[in-house]
């Protein structure tokens, strides 16, 4: 099938829905400036300058043990305050306003999906937007972790802690539930920007029922022979062509 094909099976798959849920991975933010994970310019092949696997860096033990290192690498690679909501974000929050209702599930813990305007949103890997003092449960914002030298502490003198989800640590289980939920009441589901290869987040796909999966991604994934379309291309590309037809 051609791309405007494609394109144009796309728009009438969402013309139809009546319940949308939008599950994106590091690749619908790659247009807003943020790296994302495992391309050759991703994350984890970034040279991260202590002669340390990321990885390795972005665990609880590296975060308890090597706090500061731990932090110099975070502030540097992992957060982007001044990124802002791209095409991709923006059109599916927009969707709530025509009548759809839209859940977004994301891997991502940019924050950008809320910043479009999305009012469903379960985060499941987190937000660097969020941050809380490991001694007393303050909460704080990113700009408190940013404006601080080195590792940021509360007022009390414990250290604040992102709520982002470092290998080694469980996820949300109330954040878990509601994105399963999301999924396993959607007639549509929207794949974007994600290899579907992080367990368990990838697994939940597994609760969709609907009617229609598509799949939008630079490459091809394992899921896609489960999918009713299937379009290789750049994020913003696919909404900015799909929008004239919704």
């Amino acid at each position: 099938m051609e791309y405007q094909e494609k394109i144009a099976k796309f728009a009438d798959i969402i013309n139809s829905a009546e319940n949308i849920c939008v599950f994106t991975g590091a690749g619908i933010s790659v247009p807003s400036g943020i790296p994302d994970f495992r391309s050759a310019d991703g994350l984890y092949n970034q040279d991260s300058g202590f002669n340390i696997r990321p990885e390795e860096i972005i665990s609880h033990t590296f975060f308890v043990r090597k706090t500061d290192m731990f932090y110099e690498f975070y502030k540097s690679k992992m957060v982007y305050p001044d990124a802002t909501p791209n095409a991709a974000h923006i059109f599916f929050a927009e969707l709530q306003n025509r009548g759809k209702n839209v859940s977004v599930v994301t891997q991502n813990i940019d924050g950008l999906h809320s910043a479009a305007g999305s009012k469903e949103v379960y985060e499941i890997h987190g937000s660097v937007l969020r941050n809380t003092c490991t001694n007393c449960g303050k909460h704080f914002g990113v700009e408190t972790v940013m404006e601080q030298e080195g590792v940021p502490h509360c007022d009390c003198g414990g250290i604040i802690k992102p709520d982002v989800v470092l290998y080694e640590e469980p996820l949300d289980n109330v954040c878990v539930e509601g994105a399963i939920n999301a999924i396993a009441r959607a007639d549509t589901m929207v794949i974007i920007g994600t290899s579907l290869v992080v367990y368990p987040a990838a697994s939940y796909v597994r609760y969709f029922r609907g009617r229609n999966l598509v799949i939008i991604n630079l490459e091809p994934t394992g899921m896609d022979d489960m999918a009713s379309l299937a379009i290789y291309e750049d994020v913003e590309k696919v909404v900015n062509d799909l929008k004239s037809l919704i």
